[in-house]
């Protein structure tokens, strides 16, 4: 059974496989990941995330149809810490809410979609057996990535439904972040091993080698900064650059020591995002020069990415955060992700009876 599932080096694939299939299907998933990063982007900004107070994984599919549930969905955001103490005395009215409310909604029917995206033909393709020996668990670990966002999503909505939290909670929104991202690098990773199998029969899994497991690891501390950054709305602790209060270093709060100021205080977070980002994207760089001459598109991809993220974050900065340059900014930064691991894949391809 296990030799069956498994496969630890170049073998025959049977005629009624079809890793090609498998491919594309992985790449519009992956499209898809890149799209509820851009409507997660555009729910945080316009502080939507909490205007649903209730996971229905079912019955929340659709939205409120009348005016009676409308008024009762607005009745429970109107228990929240969020509408109390901010929405409320600023005044929202039940149309401002049904605003907030959709961009909510949508995010979280977009991860029903996705779900059912990938669930549904993975599950057509095992019982017609076309997934390859050695792809069922890797497919399966990439499907309970995705339910684990759905789980990550609603705790992170949660944490901000108690007490005197206005917001979500940082930790969770970089928990629920960072595992999309991470399943998007699966999923293109997973797609560009199916395409080289589809190429050449005898094609073996690239392999993660060490500069690509350092690039991915400094991409992966930058992404949880801007999380970070994100969640405490510390983008607005400066609208200057490369200055921050007149100064290089901001003054932080170190009060409560050095690893709260690290997790918590916006000024030191933004200045760490802000600066960080140059060792990222020096090192992202290179692995897209080495991928270059291997997979063109793909190190042409990183390099083209690396640069506009860097250039969109100083712009997100010096306009204050604009709704749509953010968005921009957090798009690009999934970008560059899957870019990452197509040039990480490109520098860790095998060639077919190769065992290096």
């Amino acid at each position: 059974m296990i030799g069956s599932i498994f496969r630890t080096r170049s073998e025959i694939i049977d005629d009624g496989k079809r890793p090609g299939w498998l491919a594309w299907w992985l790449v519009i998933v992956a499209a898809l990941v890149v799209l509820i990063v851009a409507v997660g982007g555009i729910t945080r900004l316009t502080e939507s995330g909490l205007s649903i107070t209730q996971w229905d994984p079912v019955t929340g599919v659709l939205p409120p149809l009348s005016e009676e549930a409308w008024q009762a969905e607005y009745a429970r955001y109107r228990m929240t810490p969020e509408y109390r103490l901010e929405a409320g005395p600023a005044g929202m009215t039940l149309a401002d809410f049904k605003s907030i409310f959709f961009w909510e909604w949508f995010h979280r029917l977009l991860g029903r979609l996705i779900g059912l995206v990938f669930a549904l033909p993975l599950a057509f393709a095992w019982i017609r057996g076309w997934i390859p020996r050695g792809y069922h668990l890797r497919l399966l670990a990439l499907l309970a990535l995705g339910g684990l966002q759905g789980v990550f999503g609603w705790l992170m909505v949660r944490s901000g439904l108690g007490g005197d939290m206005t917001d979500v909670s940082h930790f969770w929104l970089s928990v629920h972040l960072c595992t999309a991202l991470v399943t998007l690098a699966g999923l293109v990773w997973t797609a560009l091993d199916l395409h080289a199998l589809d190429r050449s029969r005898d094609a073996l899994p690239a392999r993660f080698r060490p500069f690509a497991m350092l690039a991915a690891a400094i991409l992966f501390v930058q992404v949880l900064l801007g999380a970070w950054v994100a969640g405490l709305n510390a983008g607005h602790a400066s609208d200057t650059w490369p200055l921050m209060q007149d100064r290089f270093v901001p003054e932080a709060d170190w009060s409560r020591g050095a690893f709260w100021a690290i997790t918590h205080d916006p000024f030191l977070l933004h200045f760490l995002h802000r600066w960080f980002a140059w060792v990222a994207f020096a090192v992202l760089m290179w692995l897209g020069w080495k991928a270059l001459p291997r997979e063109g598109n793909a190190g042409k991809a990183l390099i083209g990415f690396a640069m506009a993220q860097v250039l969109l974050g100083i712009v997100t900065v010096v306009t204050g955060v604009s709704l749509w340059i953010a968005v921009a900014h957090q798009v690009t930064g999934a970008l560059l992700v899957a870019a990452t691991a197509a040039s990480a894949h490109a520098i860790g391809y095998r060639t077919p009876g190769s065992e290096a």
